[in-house]
């Protein structure tokens, strides 16, 4: 069994990072796993898992730092064109950590989302989710949001059906239609945007994921393989956010 076990009171600060300009949000793209594994000699899936072992640093890391929501894309609605070995691997690996973390995330305040069409799910997939979600529901830590079965177009085209309804039912007028009613009607709804976006393992791609959300978000890329992404490596990508100016479109001077 893989165990999510962390404690934020022990995970040391960085020297150069300034605690007055955490990042509320942070959304990550775990990528890299397959060709860590590769590089290894070693089956894909245990790319994967040596993946949920980040996991567990970054989400101590983010606890410790006082970020209030990370965001991770566990699985795209594109991968179900993987190898079916590696779906079911992937599926079986979710359910379990899932199952097996939610009492430790309970304890230690965390709550938990999931992200996605849940509903295309396994009905064990789908049960350990919401018994996730119901244990943690009141927690008042880190939201730790877990995108599954997920794509932006997917998120984008149900939003569309939901406004489109509301219209045709009298309930919402197309010139009441606005950026805010958008974003009341995604997933994401009533979580503020991502400040700081990272992705591992070297890609320049948002490859689907928030991207409505992910506007006006400070994008930190890097060639570390998710599976060694540490503390280490999410402390240089607050401390890269923290050099940066966020203007969102207007001028300084």
């Amino acid at each position: 069994m893989l165990y999510l076990h962390f404690n934020p009171k022990r995970s040391s600060k960085s020297m150069h990072m300034d605690q007055k300009r955490i990042p509320r949000h942070i959304a990550i793209i775990m990528d890299g796993n397959g060709r860590w594994a590769k590089e290894r000699g070693l089956e894909r899936v245990q790319g994967h898992i040596q993946g949920v072992e980040s996991v567990r640093k970054v989400v101590r890391a983010a606890a410790s730092y006082g970020v209030e929501y990370l965001t991770i894309y566990a699985f795209s609605t594109e991968n179900w064109g993987r190898p079916s070995r590696e779906v079911e691997a992937l599926m079986k690996l979710l359910c379990e950590c899932t199952l097996d973390e939610t009492p430790t995330l309970l304890a230690e305040g965390v709550r938990m989302r999931f992200l996605g069409d849940i509903d295309a799910l396994s009905v064990e997939v789908r049960q350990a989710i919401r018994e996730s979600e119901q244990a943690t529901a009141d927690n008042k830590g880190l939201t730790l949001q877990i995108a599954v079965n997920y794509s932006s177009r997917w998120e984008l085209t149900r939003m569309a059906r939901l406004v489109a309804s509301e219209v045709a039912a009298g309930q919402l007028q197309v010139e009441e239609i606005t950026p805010e009613v958008v974003s009341d009607h995604l997933v994401t709804a009533g979580v503020p945007d991502p400040d700081l976006l990272i992705r591992t393992s070297g890609e320049l791609r948002l490859s689907n994921f928030l991207l409505w959300q992910l506007s006006y978000s400070e994008l930190y890329f890097t060639d570390i393989y998710w599976p060694d992404f540490d503390e280490k490596q999410f402390a240089l990508a607050i401390e890269d956010y923290q050099r940066r100016q966020r203007r969102y479109g207007l001028l300084t001077e």
